[in-house]
């Protein structure tokens, strides 16, 4: 499952990422905030119609903004 499908409320696991699909310099963000491989995250809130941007997502004690193409990048295992 990406993470873009996970339900608000649900933590998972990121699994994977697929780096190729994101720009080198938003890769670097998103590593810089813990969004990686093994990072244990939960989803707080989607956008408000029909899901779409931003996807808030919580990782640690921080929560950070996505957008949805990016998670989509994202393989993740529900815990």
């Amino acid at each position: 499952m990406t993470l873009d499908l996970l339900p608000a409320g649900q933590s998972a696991r990121i699994v994977s990422v697929d780096w190729s699909r994101l720009v080198d310099e938003e890769a670097r963000r998103l590593r810089a905030l813990g969004v990686d491989d093994g990072a244990r995250v939960k989803v707080s809130h989607k956008g408000v119609f029909g899901g779409a941007d931003p996807i808030a997502l919580v990782v640690g004690r921080m929560t950070v903004a996505l957008r949805r193409a990016h998670a989509a990048a994202m393989e993740v295992e529900i815990l």
